[in-house]
């Protein structure tokens, strides 16, 4: 009887140590992917996206007035030299 009683605890043991093992890897597993979960939201979301979405979009502004001021003096650049080359925009230029 002890036999039996012996071969039920190690079975126990054994069994013991295969439940501990696989919750053991199911816990890690779980941690390893909320830690990648929480490093990509922080990548995609995170503070320092934010600042360089603005810092994108502020510079963005800038240059669409940069282009508007350019065209204009290039406007007038063009005007004051089609004026002292005395070409008329009907004339073939030559």
């Amino acid at each position: 009887m002890s036999e039996i009683l012996e071969e039920f605890e190690q079975e126990i043991e054994e069994g013991d140590s295969k439940g501990v093992s696989f919750y053991l890897k199911i816990f890690s597993l779980l941690v390893v992917v909320v830690g990648f979960g929480i490093y990509v939201g922080d990548m995609l979301f995170g503070k320092s996206s934010l600042d360089v979405l603005l810092d994108l979009q502020s510079n963005k502004q800038i240059l669409e007035k940069s282009v508007e001021s350019f065209k204009q003096e290039n406007a007038i650049l063009q005007k004051e030299y089609f004026e002292l080359k005395d070409l008329d925009p009907d004339s073939k230029g030559f």
